[in-house]
């Protein structure tokens, strides 16, 4: 078991699910994969348990019983992970919108440079985004330009999902109180820490849009992100938050 866990969502996800999994295994530095895989009915859970057999100590993979969202997966695999002897703890997609090679830039960010949570950011210098239609990577970047407006949080990109957290971090964080599935969840995850007094570092990624399989991207997802982003703030006025 190494010291670093990389946790992917999955659903219906077996178009990039094998590839993704050998590159992070393929890196320099040694990762091991945790796969959440909402009970996908196109077979993505038994590609992975194939993987499994080759990797028995580094390929980990947990089914739940169905579409619960992004949020509530993170989060199962979070307490997986407090549950074991991971130091680095990282968020990514599955279908390559996140560069495998990065997760060495965000791991160097949280284990060399002392950030307590690393943030790969799409918005840090200029705006990386490749092939989104125009209209998706205006509307990305000004809602992190809101969310940096209503919350203060000195975050860029808010609602990014490649992510680097110090074990400390999530164990100062009451999991159980997060609420959000959706966009909103990424953002209350980093205004959560920020709030605690943890230090969040953003690096520079360039994101790149699927080429295979279909999008998760709905409305409600959208919507959760703009109004939670007032209700997080005004939540705050009223929480104690147990600096870490």
């Amino acid at each position: 078991m190494s010291a670093n866990l990389v946790i992917i969502p999955t659903y219906n996800e077996r178009e990039n699910i094998a590839a993704i999994i050998e590159a992070v295994l393929g890196l320099p530095e040694t990762f091991d994969v945790l796969v959440i895989d909402d009970n996908s009915g196109d077979g993505t859970a038994d590609i992975v348990r194939k993987m499994q057999a080759g990797h028995p100590d580094r390929v980990f993979l947990e089914v739940r019983e169905g579409k619960l969202g992004l949020g509530t997966a993170y989060i199962h695999g979070f307490k997986w992970a407090l549950q074991r002897s991971y130091e680095y703890i990282f968020e990514m997609d599955a279908d390559f919108s996140h560069n495998p090679s990065d997760l060495t830039e965000l791991l160097g960010a949280c284990r060399d440079d002392n950030a307590d949570m690393a943030i790969g950011s799409r918005y840090i210098k200029g705006i990386t985004v490749v092939n989104w239609p125009i209209g998706r990577v205006l509307l990305s970047y000004f809602a992190s330009v809101y969310v940096r407006r209503v919350t203060g949080m000195p975050v860029r990109d808010a609602t990014a999902g490649f992510v680097c957290y110090r074990r400390k971090v999530l164990d100062a964080i009451d999991l159980d109180r997060v609420k959000f599935v959706g966009y909103a969840f990424q953002i209350e995850m980093k205004f959560t820490a920020w709030k605690t007094g943890f230090s969040l570092q953003e690096v520079p990624i360039i994101f790149v849009d699927r080429k295979k399989g279909k999008s998760k991207m709905s409305g409600g997802i959208f919507s959760e992100a703009f109004f939670g982003v007032v209700e997080l703030k005004v939540k705050s006025w009223f929480r104690k938050y147990r600096k870490g």
